[in-house]
């Protein structure tokens, strides 16, 4: 009975091996089917994509590490070293103060903030509160 277990336990084991083991395979399989149905969007190669993913990490970072700019709000997209922002910011000094950010970072070619909108909220009462 012990030799029926153990032989069980191997091959349910060995099964689970199989099962794991294909999945990597099934993965790359879906992902070159899925790139051969794709035409080629774009001419860009793969160190200016890297170059652009870069520079919208590091924008990101920067707004994270900026006062004045709720970073959670913005979202940032990099192509060819153009970086558009889209979102909403509080005011129009936060959105010049977002592009001009956006602007020092190494690489950056221009930056469209044409998505970025100025919300119509008027100013918190924490601001209002602290002039008294």
């Amino acid at each position: 009975m012990r030799n029926h277990s153990m032989i069980r336990n191997s091959v349910f084991a060995t099964g689970l091996m199989l099962a794991f083991a294909a999945v990597p395979f099934g993965s790359v399989a879906a992902q070159d089917a899925g790139a051969q149905m794709q035409k080629p969007a774009d001419n860009q190669t793969v160190p200016d994509k890297a170059a652009d993913g870069w520079i919208t990490t590091k924008v990101k970072s920067e707004f994270g590490t900026t006062k004045g700019i709720h970073a959670t709000d913005i979202s940032v997209s990099t192509s060819d070293g153009v970086v558009t922002l889209t979102g909403n910011v509080a005011t129009t000094k936060e959105k010049n103060h977002a592009m001009r950010v956006a602007k020092k970072v190494k690489g950056v070619k221009s930056v469209d903030a044409s998505g970025l909108t100025v919300s119509a909220t008027p100013a918190s009462t924490s601001d209002s509160t602290s002039s008294k």
